[in-house]
């Protein structure tokens, strides 16, 4: 456990170098901090801190800088984020794609940082299921959505007749999920040859349906070539922008950020789905008629102003909600 001016040191330490991204001295800390403490007071804790590993020293300073979990400790216990009003711009309702894109704009030009948005996921409601027989062993899958929306897929499997009947008198109308569910408790009832038809139908209804759910929008990649974290090594920069070209690792990151209440923040390697030491997200869910349909965030440096990232995000989240139910 840290004591209280340990606690004081590392917040003014992290405070100043999110600033100035310079190495921290312990005369510029005993300033920054506004303690009374002498500088060989000051190296004795640093030094401590140092060994718990909070900060570390660069080769090429005298200096300390946070570490991924020294930054994590002052977001948890040290950050106070005060309500105001931050946003000058607003978010009108438009078509949701609009909503969408304007919104990772509106991230990406406040934090100065790339804005992502995961777009709203549609509800996997089927009005028909058909399945017809290609050949011997190919089988088109054919879903019709209550919009009239037409989705089909080629796929290797046979003797899918008699589920897709079952499916279209049972389950007609509802959502997968819930037909999931279903299955899974008539299992037990049912003959082994069609369960296993049916849990092959109702996972292949699925991977089509989702298929088209969810797609993020990214704004502002070109934001990293101007901060110096990343601007000094091309491998880094390189790995950023594979990882919002792929989006695949991203898309997983916001997903289960959508399972948390409020501003949720990863720091460096902590997510396994964004494994980069130097990048740190700040993300929030955002709601449409009090269900979350969608996730958005902020992602930039380890050092970044965490306090008006968590701002700009948790209030980026409202106004996205508020816009997608005043489209509807």
């Amino acid at each position: 456990m840290l004591d209280d001016r340990a606690k004081l040191l590392l917040k003014a330490l992290v405070e100043r170098y999110i600033a100035d991204g310079q190495p921290v001295g312990s005369r510029t800390l005993s300033k920054a901090s506004g303690l009374e403490l002498s500088p060989a007071t000051i190296r004795n804790v640093m030094s401590d801190l140092e060994e718990l590993g909070l900060i570390a020293s660069p080769h090429t300073s005298a200096g300390r800088i946070p570490t991924n979990r020294g930054y994590r400790l002052f977001v948890d216990t040290m950050l106070t984020v005060q309500k105001g009003e931050l946003l000058t711009q607003r978010l009108a309702p438009d078509q949701p794609q609009k909503v969408i894109a304007n919104a990772a704009n509106m991230l990406s030009s406040l934090s100065h940082y790339v804005g992502v948005v995961m777009a709203p996921k549609r509800a996997s409601v089927f009005r028909h299921i058909e399945f017809l027989r290609l050949s011997e062993k190919r089988v088109l899958l054919i879903i019709v959505s209550p919009e009239g929306d037409v989705q089909n897929r080629v796929i290797s499997q046979s003797q899918l007749i008699e589920a897709s009947n079952y499916l279209n008198a049972h389950y007609a109308g509802m959502a997968i999920e819930q037909v999931r569910l279903r299955v899974k408790q008539e299992l037990v009832n049912l003959q082994s040859e069609i369960a296993s038809l049916m849990q092959a139908a109702v996972q292949m209804s699925s991977e089509v349906l989702n298929e088209d759910e969810g797609d993020v929008v990214i704004s502002g990649e070109r934001n990293l070539l101007s901060v110096s974290d990343f601007s000094s090594d091309m491998g880094n920069l390189r790995q950023a922008f594979d990882l919002f070209e792929q989006k695949t690792q991203l898309m997983r990151l916001l997903d289960v950020s959508s399972q948390a209440d409020g501003v949720r923040i990863f720091i460096g390697g902590e997510s396994q789905f964004v494994p980069m030491q130097e990048l740190s997200v700040v993300s929030a869910s955002y709601e449409v008629d009090g269900h979350v349909v969608g996730t958005l965030g902020v992602i930039g440096p380890t050092r970044m102003p965490y306090e008006r990232m968590i701002q700009i995000v948790d209030i980026t989240s409202k106004m996205v909600g508020n816009a997608l139910s005043q489209s509807k």
